[in-house]
């Protein structure tokens, strides 16, 4: 469901996928070749949400913008960015090749830098800077050094797979 809000409606790449089931609210961009997947929720009403080219929002992510006590608090996240399934994002940054495992959650004014790492059930806590090609896990976060190549496989492949199946479902 893509929904206009405040007079404002989300800008959708032609070649970005869309399930059916997610729910995209108000002032979103999203760019080329990425997809967004079953119930999945971005919801750009206290802030503009820009999600880059062949990034991949998995199924359950929640992306909200907003800040408290603030009117209007962007979200920007790169290109080629993987969000894992369940994440949720209130950051105000994610750079470009990073891996959101499944279930982490990234809190108000976090930044997440570019080729990162943050694991599963991961907790980055408000205001907290992770510095590009970092791995970071734990409850808070703790950067736990530079991510392995094993460890940074969906960062680099996840877009193709999921650009496979996006085709298959679209029929195409």
């Amino acid at each position: 469901m893509i929904r206009s809000f405040d007079g404002k409606t989300p800008q959708i790449a032609v070649t970005a996928y869309i399930d059916e089931t997610a729910v995209i609210i108000g002032d979103v961009e999203i760019g080329e070749e990425s997809s967004v997947w079953p119930g999945a929720v971005i919801r750009g009403d206290m802030g503009k949400i820009t999600i880059g080219k062949q990034s991949v929002i998995e199924d359950n992510c929640v992306i909200h913008s907003g800040i408290p006590g603030e009117d209007d608090s962007p979200v920007s996240i790169g290109d080629r960015v993987t969000i894992g399934h369940g994440a949720v994002v209130h950051s105000i940054s994610i750079g470009s090749h990073v891996l959101i495992g499944i279930n982490a959650t990234l809190l108000h004014r976090s930044i997440i830098g570019d080729f990162c790492v943050i694991a599963a059930a991961t907790l980055v806590g408000p205001g907290q800077e992770i510095p590009d090609n970092s791995l970071a896990m734990g409850v808070p976060a703790k950067i736990k050094g530079k991510p392995s190549e094993s460890q940074f496989w969906w960062s680099k492949n996840s877009f193709e797979k999921y650009k496979n199946s996006a085709k298959k479902i679209a029929g195409l």
